[in-house]
């Protein structure tokens, strides 16, 4: 015992000797941490995901695009994972489907 009639323990307990609180913050915190996650990064990424894929079915011969390395060009036939690309005049070059990140305008 102290001056005040308080003891040591229960001091450096906070007050709170005897009491103890179930450990439900870590649950509640993680779940928190889940939903941040869960709309900052993992919904917008499967939604682009979703975009791309849509994109990638929809291309037809004919169609202008741009492929993940700059490249611009027309679509000039069509395979199953395979595009060939007008870039100019008679040359063509293949490209893998998913490799087209957008289409344009012709202009």
């Amino acid at each position: 015992m102290n001056l005040f009639g308080i003891s040591e323990a229960y001091a450096m307990a906070g007050g709170q000797a005897g009491q103890q609180r179930p450990g439900y913050e870590g649950i509640i915190m993680l779940v928190i941490m889940f939903a941040i996650f869960y709309f900052l990064l993992i919904r917008p990424q499967q939604k682009r995901a979703k975009q791309h894929r849509q994109l990638i079915e929809n291309l037809k011969v004919g169609d202008q695009v741009v492929t993940a390395g700059g490249i611009h060009g027309r679509v000039a036939a069509m395979q199953d994972s395979v595009l060939t690309l007008e870039i100019a005049t008679g040359v063509k070059i293949k490209i893998n489907r998913s490799a087209v990140v957008s289409t344009r305008l012709e202009g």
